[in-house]
């Protein structure tokens, strides 16, 4: 009997973050194991399609950086990076593409599977993410210049999960890589998403990353502007797109440990919560 009453227990606690996110759009950024490792993949699915069937209305951007390096590797096309970005001539971007879609479908069919009405597009799809370079010397990886979220307020009205990959179009209707980090921003930004989620492979954002104990629970945008000095690679993207998110409407942003079974849910609809919260 106390094992249920605990089940009950916890239910009650998730009740009032229910009612305050209810039709609320949570935009979560999925990568790192938690998109390789089949058993955290099926509970990230779980945990979505969860947010989905309470009420609320999460749209997720995907990654994909490991299944682009090994289609490029099997194919026999070296992948290179600068600051922590793939270098994308016309076939590397091909080749991201195709990984990219495959892994989004794949996606569509995990939430469909657990009773979620899902839909898998790109930011090509209607026009939905507008490119031109970031970089002459990444070649094509994409800066979004404009989002056009249409599409996506007309598939939320009709209580469809969208699954976006990060790629796009410039106005020659040339194709760019986007780095995801940076889709997911955008995107919030453009939807005035309630909350940004980084899904990363660590327990969040550190004050000096070889002390595990300086994790920062809480951070506000000053603060973490002070941090981007001592960062690179991966993490410096993401911190910038947090503190880019929250100085443009986004109310908070998190980042979570996706290796974490259920994160989502213990960030959500908790007391405690985990990872680091940027506000």
């Amino acid at each position: 009997m106390q094992k249920y009453l605990e089940k009950a227990q916890t239910l009650i606690e998730a009740l009032p973050y229910i009612r305050k996110f209810n039709s609320k759009i949570i935009l979560i950024k999925y990568g790192g194991s938690a998109m390789e490792n089949d058993e955290l993949k099926h509970c990230v699915m779980q945990d979505i399609a969860l947010l989905k069937l309470v009420g609320l209305k999460p749209v997720i951007v995907h990654g994909g950086g490991k299944d682009i390096s090994k289609l490029c590797e099997n194919l026999g096309i070296k992948s290179e990076f600068k600051n922590g970005l793939r270098i994308s001539d016309k076939e590397t971007t091909k080749v991201a593409e195709m990984a990219l879609l495959q892994i989004n479908k794949n996606l569509v069919q995990n939430l469909e599977c657990l009773g979620v009405k899902a839909i898998g597009i790109c930011g090509k799809d209607g026009g939905l993410l507008q490119c031109e370079k970031k970089d002459e010397d990444l070649g094509f990886v994409g800066a979004i210049s404009s989002v056009k979220v249409g599409i996506l307020n007309e598939l939320l009205e009709k209580d469809f999960l969208p699954v976006i990959a990060p790629v796009g179009m410039d106005e020659s209707f040339n194709t760019y890589n986007i780095n995801a980090d940076d889709a997911a921003c955008e995107l919030a930004k453009a939807l005035k998403a309630e909350k940004l989620v980084f899904l990363s492979d660590i327990a969040g954002l550190y004050r000096d990353f070889d002390d595990k104990n300086s994790l920062i629970s809480k951070i506000t945008i000053n603060e973490a502007k002070t941090l981007l000095s001592s960062l690179q690679g991966g993490m410096l993207v993401k911190l910038k797109s947090c503190i880019d998110a929250c100085e443009n409407g986004v109310k908070k942003v998190h980042i979570l440990d996706g290796r974490v079974k259920h994160c989502l849910l213990l960030e959500f609809f908790t007391d405690e919560g985990i990872g680091t919260l940027v506000v």
